[in-house]
């Protein structure tokens, strides 16, 4: 009897061990990338007009290329976001992006994208997309006041290619911090960042753009 008791508590130790290995195993797991790209409906997403206090335009100028699957904005509905309704601390995202060419004389190309975006876009931190570089800028909230920030001055190099051709960014949102690099390089870093929780979304700013690619990792 003595000894069945013993093997059945040795029985039980081991099954108690595995359980344990098996959630450390689970939470050792790494974070995983979300494909986050909309489908055609853009279900899951909301126009958010700049600012909201403005309204939305009547024109729709968002759409899904499902050959490409890349997210298209044609520029001609207005200045505003294309928010993902998922809010979201602690992040890595990743995106290709690239504008239609116009004349060869154009240099204005515009749009970005935004970072823990307060829900109507009040509180905004941008990675910008545009000929005269990648860099971080928008509005933060800290202790207690607003502030606009702009660090295209601080930008490491521009690495940003001409209209037409395909640009990656990485962009990493952590407690205070958020950093981006341009086609593998780090290139603009904010910290002091206010808001810790907030939205992912795509600037329409008058020029066509396509982004696709489009994934993020959780780190929260």
């Amino acid at each position: 009897m003595i000894q069945l008791r013993y093997h059945l508590a040795i029985a039980s130790a081991a099954a108690g061990l595995a359980v344990l290995l098996a959630a450390g195993a689970a939470v050792a797991q790494p974070a995983e990338w979300l494909d986050i790209l909309p489908d055609a409906s853009l279900k899951g997403w909301t126009r958010v007009p700049i600012p909201a206090t403005d309204g939305l335009k009547p024109i729709e100028q968002w759409r899904v290329d499902p050959e490409q699957k890349a997210l298209i904005c044609s520029g001609k509905g207005g200045h505003e976001w294309l928010r993902w309704n998922r809010e979201l601390a602690d992040f890595i995202l990743e995106a290709d992006w690239r504008f239609t060419p116009l004349d060869p004389a154009e240099k204005r190309y515009n749009s970005g994208i935004g970072i823990r975006l307060s829900p109507w876009g009040e509180i905004w931190y941008q990675a910008q997309t545009g000929l005269t570089g990648g860099y971080l800028f928008g509005q933060n909230f800290a202790d207690g006041a607003f502030s606009r920030f702009n660090l295209s001055k601080q930008m490491k190099e521009n690495r940003v290619k001409p209209a037409g051709e395909w640009n990656h960014y990485e962009i990493t949102a952590k407690g205070d911090r958020i950093t981006m690099a341009v086609n593998g390089e780090a290139v603009s870093e904010l910290t002091g960042v206010g808001l810790r929780r907030g939205y992912i979304g795509f600037e329409a700013e008058h020029y066509e753009i396509a982004f696709r690619n489009i994934r993020v990792k959780i780190l929260e």
